[in-house]
């Protein structure tokens, strides 16, 4: 069993931030595999899903991002699933709007909702597929740009960025995190 989880914050509110990346990821992986409808669960929005004979956890913290550890400690123990066996996605400042990059393990890299992760798993060798939303202009606080929406050009390259998110995603279930790598880090839209 393996274990895909989407950080963000929950309600509509929050639904076109920037930060909430990782949750429209999910959404997008849940239609296109057809995975069973969201419940609510350890915190958490879920849907179970199988893809090349595994199966997969979908998740959705909803204990806003910077807690998002207390759902996904809770969920890989109910599920049995180890930090090996996780996807962790999320926003990433660092990188360029439409840039993936996915890693083995490392750091957090200042984004507080990956730390939690880290703090309450006690450990930091889970996989991450992160998406740039970029930096916040000049004059604007992080906290405004990450919980900003979109602009529409920004959105339009999102849309793009979210399907190749999808593919890398199923590559990482079929063919492991290396395979998913070479494939898709720095990968942008039109590539």
């Amino acid at each position: 069993m393996k274990a895909i989880i989407g950080l963000g914050n929950p309600g509509p509110r929050y639904a076109r931030n920037r930060h909430n990346v990782g949750f429209m990821v999910l959404d997008r992986l849940a239609t296109s595999w057809k995975a069973q409808d969201w419940f609510t669960r350890y915190q958490a929005r879920i849907a179970n899903s199988s893809l090349f004979g595994a199966k997969i956890i979908l998740a959705k913290p909803q204990t806003f991002m910077n807690n998002s550890g207390n759902a996904v400690k809770a969920i890989l123990g109910a599920y049995g699933v180890p930090p090996e066996d996780l996807l962790l996605i999320y926003d990433d400042l660092d990188l360029e709007i439409g840039q993936l990059r996915l890693r083995r393990k490392g750091s957090a890299g200042g984004h507080k909702g990956a730390a939690s992760v880290m703090s309450e798993l006690g450990a930091h060798e889970f996989h991450r597929l992160r998406l740039g939303i970029g930096g916040p202009p000049l004059g604007e606080t992080v906290v405004d740009y990450v919980l900003g929406d979109f602009s529409q050009d920004q959105w339009q390259v999102m849309q793009s960025v979210i399907d190749i998110a999808v593919k890398a995603a199923t590559c990482w279930v079929s063919a492991g995190i290396d395979a998913a790598m070479a494939e898709f880090n720095g990968t942008f839209p039109g590539e």
